[in-house]
């Protein structure tokens, strides 16, 4: 098969199953009061909404429809849990990058002493302290 029949088999197959599945609603939590999941405690009670209400959630409400204060409140809380995360993660970045930066700088101190070492040794003319870079010459 050419790739020209390829995608218009694919655009077939698209088009089949979402007018299949064209009568679909909305998915929503069942109004069974055998089950669990129905009839959640606590502060599930406030996010799950029975179907009838799932429903018409959106239709009652429009894009410039005043929020209520718990989806306010909601929305707060999340930016606020954002920002939380966001400020552990630089904060511990920049911990990594400061201890990087320090054991850097103690490996440069170390090579510098290694090496000025090295050269009082090789330059060491038995004088404390040498007097070979000092004398004047006449």
């Amino acid at each position: 098969m050419s790739w020209t029949q390829t995608v218009l088999f694919t655009c077939l197959v698209v088009v089949l199953s979402l007018t299949l599945f064209q009568g679909t609603d909305c998915a929503a939590v069942s109004d069974k009061k055998d089950s669990k999941a129905a009839n959640p405690q606590g502060p599930l009670q406030k996010i799950f909404l029975p179907e009838a209400d799932a429903y018409n959630f959106f239709k009652r409400r429009g894009r410039r429809a005043v929020k209520s204060q718990d989806e306010i409140n909601a929305e707060q809380r999340q930016r606020l849990a954002a920002d939380k995360r966001k400020r552990e993660y630089h904060e511990e970045q920049r911990n990594e990058f400061e201890n990087y930066a320090e054991e850097e700088h103690d490996e440069q101190d170390e090579r510098t002493r290694e090496n000025t070492e090295q050269w009082r040794e090789f330059h060491n003319d038995g004088l404390d302290p040498s007097y070979e870079y000092n004398r004047h010459t006449v």
